[in-house]
């Protein structure tokens, strides 16, 4: 919700996602979505996936602290499978092994929310979404005139962090800048040494647009991040450090033409890394993006979108450079025939440089049964291109990969008890083939002595069951939970690091009128980790407390005990996971 803080506050409208090439809420999607907003990210700390970690079918997995390397699974599948995009740049690594992204360096300062669209997105957003995607939205001004809000906090490990937000909105213009800091000497990453790994970065967002006239409207987005972040090299030796500057840039305007809208964007993301140790020392990816997307309305019930994007991706590692380029078109219809009733088709044909063409779909179905109770449906297909070092590294053999291929379906209900709360309950399944993987076999080089990136054989199948809620019991009392069941399988293998279940829940009391509790809890259970024979890892329950006190309409202080009883667990075999966490910090808004 806006909130007037001296000048006049801008109507919204419900809540508007992009699960697809079309706008909707999250009241009529038929695809999947959950949202962490602002308040939620910022009652987790400094690092964006403790507030991921809490919406339902996601798991989190780190090798040690803040700035770490960080994996997020939607519904059991892993980081190659999950896109991600902030402001609407895709920020996925192509230097990587797999193209990527590290969530470890992703802090909360500048966001705004974070909305998770779950199942096969390919349709919408091409490769590497086989799993879902991560839309991240920094911060925006919501009242006229000057506004913005700044932020400091203190906690354990000698961690600090700052952030400033400020913009100017009116009729035509619209302005945001956010400027943060954070630092941290953090803890051991590994549980076989004491030395602490440290983080530290800094990071700028920008966004301006303006209206020319009736019909068009510019804009501008962008931002910066520098960090280091240390790490344990092995077991037996704690020296490692990391290097990382990103940059990324996205120009667009906007032209209304009777009833139609034309967007037309270009976008350029760049990735730098430097590791002084390491077997590789020098990343560089980059990735270049022109955009076309005509949106309209056939008649009173039916919208149309239309487009084309083209795409390079370049790496160099230590010098070695490889790039690749793709083009595509796409389409969206989505009906309204009734009240009732959405539903939307979608389709994208991607044009690769280096092999076959790759055609994707997407349907997404909403039904209200009653004023109260939604059904959703949707059924994708997608795929994953191999990666740039997968298709011409040193690892590559001598027969070109073709793209892995999936297939998703999901069924959900939700209830809703008016403004008091809502239910929600989604079964899920997908099936990835024709998987890439490190092996050996003829197609791999006389060199190659140790293997080479293959098509294997198997299929990676998911499946599992999505419960969330919250209500209020009181105009003073709210309960929320969350509870993921999933069996994800390579080969009728358990995959690593996917809890089979996973709940979470929470009680948020405003104890008086400026006064406010909160209290969660994380239980996780049955996950798998190791190569070659898999062994389990322990179990644990974790318990955070927070408080927030309103000093002044706009400005308050707050408090946390992350982890209050010290339980000592891992997401990653053989790396800490943080002790207890005492951090506390003051905001205000202007």
């Amino acid at each position: 919700m806006a909130q007037d803080v001296g000048g006049a506050v801008i109507e919204l409208e419900d809540i508007v996602v992009f699960g697809g090439l079309l706008p909707t809420n999250l009241d009529t999607t038929g695809a999947t979505i959950d949202v962490a907003n602002s308040a939620d990210i910022q009652r987790e700390g400094a690092s964006a996936t403790a507030a991921l970690d809490l919406l339902p079918g996601v798991s989190v997995s780190a090798n040690g602290g803040l700035g770490s390397s960080a994996t997020v699974r939607i519904r059991g599948l892993s980081g190659p499978y999950v896109g991600v995009r902030i402001d609407g740049i895709d920020v996925t690594d192509p230097s990587g092994p797999q193209t990527a992204f590290n969530f470890g360096r992703l802090t909360t300062g500048s966001l705004n929310r974070l909305a998770v669209v779950k199942g096969t997105q390919s349709a919408v957003y091409g490769s590497e979404a086989i799993a879902g995607v991560v839309e991240v939205e920094t911060w925006r001004p919501e009242v006229s005139g000057v506004s913005g809000k700044a932020q400091l906090e203190l906690g354990s490990f000698e961690t600090r962090s700052a952030n400033l937000s400020f913009g100017y909105l009116d009729d035509r213009a619209e302005l945001a800048l956010s400027l943060g800091r954070v630092t941290s000497e953090g803890y051991s990453a590994r549980d076989t040494d004491d030395e602490n790994d440290g983080f530290e970065q800094s990071l700028v967002n920008l966004f301006a647009a303006y209206q020319v006239s009736d019909a068009i409207r510019i804009g501008f987005n962008g931002f910066w991040s520098e960090g280091t972040a240390e790490y344990d090299q092995a077991a037996t030796d704690p020296r490692g450090e990391i290097d990382e500057t990103r940059r990324g840039v996205r120009m667009f305007g906007e032209v209304q033409a009777g009833a139609w809208t034309h967007e037309l964007s270009f976008s350029r993301y760049q990735i730098e890394r430097f590791d002084p140790v390491g077997f590789t020392r020098d990343f560089l990816g980059e990735r270049d993006t022109v955009a076309y997307l005509a949106t309209g309305d056939l008649s009173s019930g039916v919208s149309l979108a239309f487009g084309a994007d083209w795409s390079e991706e370049r790496a160099a590692l230590d010098g070695d450079a490889y790039d690749a380029s793709n083009s595509a078109v796409f389409a969206e219809v989505k009906a309204t025939p009734t009240d009732a009733v959405e539903l939307s088709l979608t389709l994208r044909y991607d044009d690769y440089s280096d092999f076959d063409g790759q055609l994707s779909g997407r349907a997404a179905l909403s039904y209200r049964l009653d004023e109260a109770t939604t059904v959703r449906a949707s059924l994708g297909t997608g795929y994953r291109a191999p990666s740039l070092y997968e298709r011409f590294g040193p690892y590559a053999g001598s027969t070109p990969l073709d793209p892995e291929e999936s297939l998703s379906f999901d069924l959900g209900i939700e209830h809703s008890y008016g403004d008091r709360g809502t239910v929600k309950a989604t079964v899920f399944w997908a099936e990835i083939d024709n998987l890439i993987g490190f092996g050996s076999g003829p197609n791999c080089l006389p060199s190659q002595t140790f293997g080479c990136y293959i098509q294997t054989d198997g299929t990676t199948e998911t499946r599992g069951l999505e419960l969330s809620g919250s209500y209020a019991i009181t105009d003073r009392v709210r309960v929320s939970g969350a509870y993921t069941l999933t069996n994800t399988e390579n080969d009728g293998e358990r995959v690593v690091r996917v809890p089979r279940h996973d709940l979470s829940l929470a009680l948020e009391a405003d104890v008086t009128d400026r006064l406010q509790v909160d209290i969660n809890m994380t239980r996780v259970s049955d996950t798998l980790d190791g190569f070659g024979t898999l062994t389990p890892l322990d179990d644990y329950t974790v318990w955070d407390v927070s408080a927030r006190y309103a000093i002044t309409d706009m400005a308050s202080v707050y408090g946390a005990i992350d982890n209050v009883g010290d339980v000592s667990y891992q997401t990653v075999r053989g790396f800490n996971a943080p002790d207890r966490t005492i951090r506390f910090g003051v905001e205000t808004s202007f």
